[in-house]
């Protein structure tokens, strides 16, 4: 059975469709790259933080059990 996960380190093309942007908006955005050889990459985690930083619209959503236990509270 073959899992399928994105990649830890994205060219453009890749982490543009990741999040959902186009190349020219990732590119814009000032998100920091990795360097792979000679190709210039972006980290999974990094495009999950800045996708995490975007605010919601309209309602919060709620904090769950877990969140409420460790004292996460939603921004």
């Amino acid at each position: 059975m073959a899992e399928h996960f994105p990649p830890r380190l994205m060219p453009t093309p890749v982490a543009a469709r990741y999040i959902g942007v186009s190349e020219t908006k990732l590119r814009g955005l000032g998100l920091p790259r990795k360097k792979l050889g000679g190709k210039r990459v972006y980290d999974r985690v990094d495009l999950d933080a800045y996708a995490d930083r975007l605010p919601y619209e309209g309602a919060q959503p709620e904090a769950d059990e877990c969140d409420k236990l460790f004292g996460v509270v939603a921004s």
